[in-house]
């Protein structure tokens, strides 16, 4: 499990370092990792998302990729493991750098299908990437990428679960 989790995500630093090098301007990311377990015979899965907020051309962009990896090298049940499963990317301003978090821009991404049609997806892809609306980049403002995972687990009779993930390091100057 624990070599799973690893792999994934220095295959996501590697994506995030191709993004960081190909950004013209200011870029500044940062991984979140948890793992689901299924009931029944369902395949255990370890997810990651990469929160990027991104300067290019004056603008600011806040994007969020999921990638994910089964944690078990067999499937015994191949059924639909997600009733729901939506990411929402946020780009997040705040006047000074200790002060809240404003949400500036946001967008939900429903990858309920693509999550239930691959086991293990670990490319740099835009099916499997959301992103929030640009807006004019303000050099005296701190601005950070961040996102939350709503999914429901089909047939566990628990509802939907809320994963807060870790945003992006600050952007500023």
């Amino acid at each position: 499990m624990r070599r799973a989790i690893t792999g994934m995500g220095l295959g996501a630093a590697v994506l995030a370092g191709g993004v960081l090098l190909a950004a013209p301007a200011t870029a500044a990311s940062s991984g979140s990792d948890f793992s689901v377990t299924f009931p029944g015979e369902k395949p255990a899965t370890a997810y990651h998302v990469e929160n990027t907020a991104g300067v290019a051309n004056g603008r600011i962009t806040a994007k969020s990729v999921v990638s994910w990896e089964i944690l078990e090298d067999q499937v015994i049940d191949n059924g639909t493991r997600f009733s729901s499963f939506k990411i929402t990317a946020r780009l997040e301003s705040r006047p000074g750098k200790d002060s809240a978090d404003v949400v500036e821009t946001s967008r939900t991404c429903d990858l309920t299908q693509l999550v239930n049609d691959h086991y293990t997806w670990l490319l740099n892809d835009p099916v499997n990437t959301c992103t929030a609306p640009s807006t004019i980049y303000d050099g005296e403002v701190f601005w950070s990428a961040d996102s939350t995972i709503v999914y429901d687990i089909e047939g566990d009779g628990k509802g939907p679960v809320t994963q807060e993930l870790l945003g992006s390091p600050l952007v500023h100057g």
